[in-house]
């Protein structure tokens, strides 16, 4: 239940807000921001004894209410949306009204943009939990791009689909076939949803009307001739910390965002394997990548100037950075010193997976891609992580480093550490982040 001490106690969240429901009175919770905290309610309004549209609508800030306060007032504010009345519109009935609606909205379709995305958020995105990343890119296209149709009943796209049509045209010019073709799939996915709740919505989506841009796959990725040159630019790098990020990057060929986020706490030493609880997708994507010897001296290098760069934040994460979370959160180089990084790096990962033998089927598990068809049910990949996968993940590391010719003089020695420089005892800071773990040496040594 919430209460003026647990409201405070909720922690605070490094980028974009989350929701912290009471479990006393249902539909009533706080929107915990970065700066705001704001007491809520949400219910359904109905017309006719049907339910016509939910509405979420603010009581107040945290500050400036005590929870006690906040709950008779949502207790109140719930049963006026019970009786078909707008909290903040008086005591005159709303028959298909939302938070933010105005009358002339209501009169001319019913549910808006706005009210189906918040709709869609909460009840499909937030419920599923998919990932923050993808909330904030929806929501980056409803509140961006889609601005000036905000209030904008969904009705009257739905029956002028030319209006889709032509702002799809004007987003291809403006921002370029990607962002273009992007926004409308949002747009399709909100106006779908929307409609199983409003019957009175044309059933054919507008977004049907437009012609999608051709979308040509970025081919950036790197061959096994390309690496030795990349791994001098590489190694010219200043910042330690970063280097290794992107050789992990490519080591791995996990999503950047993904490995930002990771913690020492996410390693098994012993199992050698690195977990990612937070993938594209959301937690219910979490899964394990296989460490190769090459990528558990990466972790163990990082650690180790994470410790002296930064060891506040290096507790705390596996990639410390002077940041604002802690955690390295650009991954950008200029071009002209770094010319492969991020999404670049994943896509050599599966070229070079190829070069070195790897199945199509074992370089997506490695990925975490989605794989198709009904045999793939019966796959347990728990099962081949540490030695079907593990295998696999070795021939691509050694596939990177058979490539970087090691006498190239233009190639600082990091990458050629041996071992007992990287169990230096002045090294010992680590200790604390491995937190017992057993089998480091074996694990490298195997």
């Amino acid at each position: 239940m919430l209460t003026d001490k647990e409201i405070a106690r909720l922690p605070t969240p490094r980028k974009g807000w989350y929701l912290a429901r009471d479990t006393e009175l249902k539909g009533f919770f706080v929107v915990v921001g970065k700066r705001k905290r704001t007491f809520t309610v949400q219910g359904d309004l109905r017309e006719d004894g049907k339910r016509a549209t939910s509405i979420r609508v603010a009581i107040g800030d945290v500050k400036e209410l005590s929870t006690r306060t906040a709950r008779a007032t949502a207790k109140e504010y719930l049963a006026q949306i019970s009786r078909g009345q707008h909290p903040k519109a008086g005591s005159k009935p709303s028959r298909v009204a939302a938070s933010g609606d105005s009358p002339t909205a209501h009169q001319s379709g019913g549910i808006t943009l706005r009210q189906a995305w918040e709709r869609y958020r909460d009840a499909h995105m937030i419920r599923k939990g998919r990932s923050e990343r993808t909330i904030e890119s929806y929501r980056d296209h409803v509140e961006r791009i889609f601005i000036k149709w905000l209030d904008t009943p969904l009705e009257d796209l739905g029956r002028h689909p030319a209006k889709v049509v032509e702002r799809h045209d004007e987003i291809t010019k403006e921002n370029g076939p990607y962002i273009a073709n992007g926004s409308m799939r949002t747009l399709r996915a909100i106006y779908s949803h929307a409609r199983k709740a409003n019957k009175t919505l044309p059933p054919d989506n507008p977004v049907g009307a437009i012609d999608w841009d051709g979308e040509k796959r970025r081919d950036t990725g790197m061959g096994p001739g390309d690496l030795r040159a990349w791994f001098s630019e590489l190694s010219a790098l200043d910042n330690p910390i970063r280097r290794e990020f992107h050789l992990f990057t490519l080591l791995s060929g996990c999503r950047p965002t993904a490995l930002q986020e990771t913690t020492p706490g996410n390693i098994d030493f012993k199992r050698r394997i690195l977990h990612i609880p937070k993938p594209k997708g959301g937690a219910k994507r979490a899964f394990d990548i296989p460490l190769s010897r090459e990528m558990i001296r990466c972790l163990i290098r990082v650690m180790r100037f994470g410790h002296q760069m930064h060891p506040s934040h290096a507790r705390q994460w596996i990639f410390p950075a002077d940041s604002v979370s802690g955690h390295i959160v650009e991954q950008k180089e200029d071009r002209a010193t770094l010319s492969k990084w991020g999404n670049d790096l994943r896509q050599s990962f599966r070229t070079i997976a190829a070069a070195a033998g790897v199945s199509e089927f074992d370089a997506k598990l490695l990925m975490n891609h989605a794989i198709p068809g009904v045999n793939a049910g019966y796959i347990t990949r728990p099962k081949l992580l540490e030695d079907h996968l593990r295998r696999q993940q070795q021939a691509i590391s050694s596939a990177v480093f058979a490539a970087l010719n090691a006498n190239s003089p233009n190639i600082r020695p990091w990458p050629k550490s041996t071992n007992s420089q990287l169990l230096n005892p002045r090294a010992h800071v680590i200790a604390d982040d491995i937190r017992g773990q057993h089998g480091l040496k074996s694990a490298i040594a195997e």
